[in-house]
């Protein structure tokens, strides 16, 4: 992709028609689910459609969330999608240490996503973000960290939201996506807590329908305040070098420069 990818679409492998749905919804890109979204006795099925589908290049690129690692039925995902035309990436759910990813990397050649879902994956969120050069971003499963750490309140995760985020950065990787909300009529939900995962440093989120869609991309473009005040910054920037301050009183220097052009890479979306 050219542009930064900012709304991640799943849809359950074993309904085709839901995933031509989601190609068509709009979305940065679609994340065919044979994991939690497919019972046991549709697995084979879901996989079978999967491979189907991405023996051809999509419109958009398309991601597959395998099942877990350590389960009955992950080797036999990778093995049906590897070298598929139409395969952008494999999202691993459950990774709980570098090695699991370091062995999808050997044997599948695609970009790789990391889904940290568990105390031990938080604990070892680096290693794993740094695990091999296939890693191309790390993310939260926040429904099985919530039951894993027995958090109830929305603001128990924050903590490991920035572990996250910061093993994300320091691994040389993009910020990571937040992860769904489950509601998916709760708009007025949504936006709120996307806008505070923004705050955190999340960049971008994932979504279960295409209502959410709109509210994500709203959320995650700069606002026309802060698109004027990047432009400024770096119009500053280029006529005189190094620290300064603005006219209104506000201090700039390098970090500050290199957040208003993040800013107007963004804005470019549009």
């Amino acid at each position: 992709m050219t542009r930064t990818p900012l709304t991640w679409l799943y849809a359950p492998g074993d309904r085709p028609h839901v995933v031509a749905k989601a190609l068509a919804a709009g979305a940065d890109v679609v994340v065919v689910d044979l994991e939690d979204a497919v019972a046991p006795e549709r697995k084979e099925y879901a996989r079978a459609a999967t491979a189907e589908l991405l023996a051809q290049p999509q419109p958009v690129p398309v991601h597959v969330r395998v099942n877990a690692l350590d389960g009955p039925w992950a080797a036999t995902d990778l093995a049906a999608l590897a070298g598929l035309p139409g395969l952008a990436g494999l999202r691993l759910p459950k990774v709980t240490a570098p090695d699991e990813v370091r062995q999808v990397a050997v044997a599948t050649p695609v970009p790789l996503y990391a889904l940290l879902e568990s105390a031990l994956g938080i604990e070892r969120a680096y290693a794993i973000a740094a695990a091999h050069p296939a890693v191309r971003g790390i993310a939260l499963g926040e429904a099985d960290l919530r039951a894993d750490l027995g958090v109830r309140a929305d603001a128990g995760l924050d903590w490991p939201r920035s572990r996250v985020i910061v093993a994300a950065r320091a691994a040389g990787l993009p910020p990571p996506t937040q992860t769904v909300h489950p509601d998916i009529r709760d708009l007025d939900g949504l936006a709120a807590s996307c806008a505070h995962g923004r705050a955190l440093g999340f960049l971008g989120r994932a979504a279960i329908h295409p209502r959410q869609l709109p509210v994500i991309e709203r959320a995650y473009q700069p606002t026309e305040a802060e698109i004027d005040h990047a432009e400024t910054v770096v119009e500053a920037a280029a006529a005189n070098a190094g620290a300064q301050a603005l006219p209104d009183g506000r201090f700039i220097d390098a970090a500050v420069v290199a957040m208003a052009r993040r800013t107007l890479s963004l804005a470019g979306r549009t």
